[in-house]
C-alpha cells in the first residue's frame, strides 16, 4: 500500500562566507527537488536527473534515503515504512562547494517529515541534519533560508536565519573540476595561530552587523579569511587573482564557497560583469569555469 507522494524544493548552499568558518551560511536560488513517496514494503526504487546523476548511488548508500531512514527510526516510524519511491532532480553542481550533500539531507529529511504529517518541528530537523552532516553551516541556510549563523551547544545545533538589508547579488563562479570536502578538510591545520583567529572574530562578527544594517562600506573589508582559505589555496589554480578580479569588477568582497572549488562574489552592482572578469582569470589560470548569477533564496527548504 503506498502512502501520499510529497514533492520538495531545496536550496543550494554556500557556507563559511569569507571569515564564517563552519558558522555562517546563505542560502541560493539554485534548487535541487525531491518527489518521495514512502512504502510498507521494503522495496527501494531511486530515479536520478540533472547534475551528477551517473555519479549518486542508487541504492541504501543513497544519503537521501538514509536521512529518510534516520527520521523515520526518530518517530517510531521505520518498522511501518521500509521501502520509499524516491525521484530526485538536480540543479545544484556536485562537489563543487554549493551544498550539494546538504540538499539531499535536507530533502529526505523535509519530504519524509511532510509525509507522515510533519510531527517534527524545523529545529528538529536542523538537529538530525546536523548529526548526519556533522557541522550546521550548510544544513542550516538549506532549512532556514537567507543567511544563518549556527553554533553547536552541547552536541545542539542552534542558529538564527537573517536578510541582509541591502540588494545583495551571490555571483558563483564554477569551475570545471571536482574538490571532494574530504581532500579540502585534509589540508587544514590542527591548530592556527592567535592573530588569524582574532583576524576572523572580527571579521566574521562585523560582516552580520553590516548585513543587518545593509551597510555596504562596511562590506568591503570584511570576506576575507586567515582560517582556511591560504591553506586551500593551492588546491585551486588563481584562487586569489580571481577575487581580485571580482573586486576590480565591482564586487563588495569575494571568498571561496563552502570548501571549493566554486568561488562566490558578494556585489550589489554590475553582477554579469563581475562573473564574466572571474572566469576570464579563471581561464588565465587554465582553470574552464562558468558563473551563475543567483539572489539569496528567503525560504529553505518548502513543499512544492
Amino acid at each position: 500500500m503506498e502512502e501520499k507522494k510529497v514533492r520538495v524544493r531545496v536550496p543550494g548552499t554556500s557556507a563559511n562566507c569569507g571569515p564564517g568558518f563552519d558558522c555562517l551560511g546563505v542560502a541560493c536560488t539554485i534548487y535541487n527537488e525531491l518527489e518521495l513517496t514512502l512504502l510498507r514494503e521494503k522495496k527501494l526504487t531511486i530515479t536520478i536527473s540533472g547534475d551528477g546523476a551517473e555519479n549518486i548511488p542508487r541504492d541504501e548508500r543513497n544519503i537521501v534515503w538514509r536521512s529518510i531512514q534516520k527520521l523515520l527510526k526518530k518517530v517510531g516510524k521505520d518498522e511501518e515504512y521500509q521501502g520509499a519511491v524516491i525521484n530526485m532532480l538536480n540543479g545544484v553542481p556536485l562537489s563543487r562547494g554549493l551544498g550539494s550533500s546538504a540538499t539531499a539531507i535536507v530533502g529526505g529529511l523535509k519530504a519524509a517529515n511532510e509525509c507522515l504529517g510533519s510531527p517534527l518541528s524545523k529545529r528538529e530537523l536542523l538537529q538530525l541534519a546536523t548529526e548526519i552532516e556533522g557541522h550546521p553551516d550548510n544544513v542550516a541556510p538549506a532549512i532556514f533560508g537567507g543567511f544563518t549563523v549556527s553554533i553547536v551547544r552541547s552536541g545542539r545545533p542552534e542558529c538564527f536565519s537573517l536578510l541582509p538589508k541591502l540588494p545583495l547579488k551571490l555571483v558563483v563562479v564554477v569551475p570545471d573540476f571536482f574538490l571532494p570536502t574530504k581532500t579540502a578538510r585534509a589540508v587544514l591545520p590542527a591548530e592556527v595561530p592567535m592573530k588569524d583567529a582574532v583576524f576572523n572574530i572580527g571579521r566574521a562578527a562585523m560582516l552580520t552587523a553590516a548585513l543587518c544594517k545593509g551597510n555596504k562600506d562596511f562590506l568591503r573589508s570584511v570576506f576575507d579569511d586567515a582560517l582556511h582559505q591560504p591553506y586551500r589555496a593551492k588546491l585551486i589554480p588563481g584562487m586569489y587573482d580571481v577575487f581580485r578580479a571580482a573586486r576590480a569588477a565591482g564586487a563588495l568582497g569575494a571568498s571561496m564557497s563552502g570548501a571549493g572549488p566554486c568561488l562566490i562574489a558578494f556585489t550589489v552592482e554590475n553582477a554579469d560583469k563581475v562573473g564574466m572578469e572571474m572566469c576570464r582569470v579563471f581561464a588565465d589560470n587554465g582553470v574552464d569555469s562558468e558563473y551563475h548569477v543567483l539572489d539569496i533564496d528567503e525560504k529553505g527548504a518548502v513543499v512544492i
